[in-house]
């Protein structure tokens, strides 16, 4: 279903004529949910578990995501690199997944060093993938994703004569997403990973960072302001707040009352979602005169390529994809 969600607005679409702005949102929105959901495999996978290595696993994608939108939202081009998410990223995956059907999730806490010695002298002697996974990652995010995206839109705004650093207040739900998400499950006062809750929480945070992310693409499409915020945010930070009540003088949270309030914002979450995807996909059907998901009978391919879909000046747009 992903992989179908994903190239939904792809060849198939150019070739029926049915190509349009809905298949963008479709595109990058499932890939946004799809962010937590398929790392939560990767963090089974390598036997990870419930614990903050775990949950990095399975929330950092989310940090390349939304800066490939971000630029997204001001280049009005996608640009994919020789390494990407949703091919070789998968691809990286699926072979991690097969290596640990194969020796068992236990390889990856197997030093290095024995099958690859000549590591040892860089790594040391018991150094396994695990205890460089943290720092691999994020450093490989550091040096070839983040830098890209903001040289490409730096270029962008320069070639227009505008300001580069007012766009840097853009990054705040970003911000708050990942500094509430460490600050709620890396503190010593939360239950949650004690308590087996990882799963509950990276579900409610594939539908907070998809509200997110869906947003800035939704602007970018009919070239709205960019949003900063989501009311989805709101119940995030209150979860880091009262996951570190000791640090504010208060009584701990007890573990069935914070539960609780996670499935609440589950719950919460799931509705406001559903809620929002319904009007933005209806709306945008009934200006374009197009259905969702099926093709009419007697449409054909000719209908778009000679412009019977008509888009108002400046409003909504399919940006280019561009392949580095």
């Amino acid at each position: 279903m992903y992989s179908t969600m994903d190239n939904v607005d792809g060849k198939q679409a150019r070739r029926t004529g049915t190509s349009s702005p809905l298949g963008e949102l479709f595109d990058h929105g499932i890939d946004s949910l799809n962010c937590t959901l398929a790392s939560l495999l990767e963090t089974a996978a390598m036997m990870f578990g419930a614990t903050k290595v775990g949950a990095f696993t399975a929330l950092v994608p989310c940090l390349p995501m939304f800066f490939s939108t971000w630029e997204t939202y001001h280049t009005h081009t996608l640009y994919l690199g020789y390494f990407n998410g949703p091919t070789e990223g998968l691809i990286i995956a699926t072979a991690m997944m097969l290596v640990s059907g194969i020796y068992g999730p236990e390889i990856w806490q197997t030093p290095l060093a024995q099958p690859f010695p000549f590591l040892q002298a860089f790594i040391g002697e018991k150094t396994s993938v695990r205890d460089i996974w943290v720092p691999l990652i994020l450093g490989a995010f550091c040096v070839a994703h983040l830098p890209a995206c903001v040289f490409n839109v730096w270029s962008s705004r320069k070639a227009k004569g505008l300001p580069m650093l007012p766009l840097f207040l853009e990054w705040t739900p970003m911000v708050v997403f990942t500094a509430s998400c460490i600050a709620w499950l890396g503190s010593d006062s939360s239950h949650l990973l004690k308590e087996n809750h990882l799963t509950l929480f990276c579900l409610t945070m594939s539908l907070v960072f998809g509200r997110m992310t869906t947003k800035i693409i939704l602007a970018h499409l009919t070239r709205q302001p960019f949003p900063y915020w989501t009311v989805l945010l709101t119940p995030l930070v209150g979860g880091a707040i009262l996951g570190n009540l000791p640090m504010l003088g208060l009584p701990q949270i007890s573990h069935s009352a914070e539960t609780l309030y996670l499935q609440g914002y589950f719950v919460f979450a799931a509705i406001v979602y559903a809620r929002w995807a319904h009007l933005v996909i209806t709306s945008i059907c009934e200006y374009l005169g197009i259905n969702c998901l099926t093709i009419p009978l007697e449409k054909n391919s000719t209908d778009s390529a000679n412009g019977d879909m008509k888009l108002p000046s400046g409003g909504i747009n399919r940006p280019s994809e561009k392949h580095d």
